[in-house]
């Protein structure tokens, strides 16, 4: 791996903001070093993640946290809003990925009748496409759509074990799916990407890049936010140095988010961004 330089700050002025969009936005805190640009075409998820911290982010109370898991509603006029900021943003001449999605699921298992044309209204309007999602191969009716040059695919992963993942994201399509995908995106030339965070499980997230590095292209890799009471016995110095040895030796890119960068060496390269696409 090449040599390195800690960031332990969000940047804030990466790409020039356009006035009057809510649509296209940029996220803030850990989100943003995911992506400087995203969008979130439904209420609600579906995959009923017991980690999710939308709704704990949110401070929802029973009813409303209860809502966000049932279901996935598309918003009211969504693509008409999406297509005038898209407007906005190509009049600028921003051309960047934009994420979908921090607070639902593109590919959720309800409704995705928005996503395939909100894909669409990305790329017509100049900017790129990077779809993060746990739908597993339901993302592949859409894998028409990527261009290798400038869009790239993404899947969180907690763990390679069924039980485990029914467990803690009952809904979301299996690990082994959401693998089989990546590799179906990674073998048409997508660039590949995988979120380990949350990270519930040291050994879980460690095998994760031991069995898949071969078809994934970056790792992210964090903590777990909101859920401490779950994770209060993991050693996350001891986990970050286990995770970037495994890095090296397998020489993968990685990106060891903010929560973690206290435990990395002096000097340890950790770019924000590296281009998504091949």
């Amino acid at each position: 791996m090449a040599g390195q330089v800690n960031i332990n700050t969000y940047p804030t002025t990466e790409h020039q903001l356009v006035k009057g969009c809510s649509y296209i936005y940029s996220p803030g805190g850990p989100a943003f070093e995911y992506a400087p640009l995203a969008a979130n075409p439904y209420n609600g998820c579906g995959h009923y993640c017991l980690y999710c911290y939308v709704p704990l982010a949110l401070h929802a109370n029973a009813e409303r946290k209860a809502e966000f898991h049932a279901r996935a509603v598309p918003k009211a006029n969504y693509l008409s809003h999406l297509t005038a900021d898209a407007k906005k943003y190509q009049a600028q001449g921003i051309t960047e990925q934009v994420l979908f999605c921090f607070s639902t699921d593109a590919y959720n298992p309800f409704d995705t009748s928005l996503t395939r044309p909100s894909l669409q209204i990305i790329q017509q309007h100049g900017m790129a496409i990077c779809v993060l999602t746990k739908g597993g191969s339901r993302a592949l009716a859409d894998l028409d759509l990527y261009r290798p040059d400038r869009d790239c695919f993404a899947a969180t992963l907690t763990s390679l074990d069924d039980d485990f993942s029914k467990k803690w994201e009952s809904r979301a399509a299996l690990p082994a799916d959401r693998i089989e995908t990546l590799k179906k995106f990674h073998d048409k030339g997508i660039f590949t990407w995988v979120s380990l965070e949350p990270t519930l499980s040291v050994e879980a997230s460690l095998e994760i890049v031991q069995e898949t590095h071969e078809y994934v292209d970056l790792f992210k890799i964090g903590k777990a936010n909101y859920l401490g009471k779950y994770t209060k016995d993991i050693d996350w110095r001891d986990y970050t140095m286990r995770m970037i040895t495994k890095c090296v030796k397998l020489d993968v890119n990685h990106y060891i988010k903010e929560n973690l960068q206290k435990y990395l060496p002096d000097g340890y390269y950790n770019p924000l961004r590296i281009p998504q696409h091949n």
